[in-house]
């Protein structure tokens, strides 16, 4: 038996307040975020209200829950945040458990693009053939699946990109 089921007004009370901030906070987050993290935030501040429920002030409820949507969404800032930190710190080590700060090829890769760092990573670590990131690529970026030392350059035998 739900919470809802057991206590029938508060069921109706969070129904209520969901109606009332839904699109207000909705579009609170949508000027703030991406649309997949606005989805996932907005259900973070809709589960942290009905868990609130008995603090929400009947008379102002938009700013409470402006105020849970302004905190749901700054946990979901810092997640992200610490998870890029760590996906860096792990796409710089070495599989054999090597030292990656070994200086001229850890700058080497400070410095290109995000992309490229990530499909040489791929290439040399994981030893993904081209093919497979040719295939890899297409489905992030269709333009990315071409030529990424000269894309006017067509795919063939001489070059590195083309798996037989």
């Amino acid at each position: 038996m739900t919470a809802a089921q057991r206590d029938p007004a508060r069921g109706r009370r969070f129904e209520d307040l969901a109606a009332a901030v839904y699109e207000p906070l909705l579009r609170y987050l949508r000027r703030r975020t991406d649309p997949a993290t606005t989805d996932d935030v907005l259900g973070d501040v809709l589960l942290v209200l009905w868990r609130r429920l008995e603090d929400v002030p009947p008379e102002l409820p938009r700013p409470y829950a402006y105020g849970v949507a302004r905190g749901c969404l700054a946990n979901s800032r810092r997640g992200t945040v610490r998870q890029e930190r760590v996906a860096h710190r792990l796409a710089r080590q070495r599989p054999d458990g090597g030292d990656p700060a070994d200086g001229v090829l850890t700058e080497a890769l400070d410095a290109l693009p995000q992309a490229d760092r990530e499909l040489l990573c791929l290439r040399a670590w994981e030893q993904l053939p081209p093919r497979g990131l040719r295939t890899r690529l297409s489905l992030i970026d269709p333009a990315a699946a071409g030529d990424p030392i000269d894309p006017g350059r067509a795919r063939g035998p001489g070059n590195w990109w083309h798996a037989p």
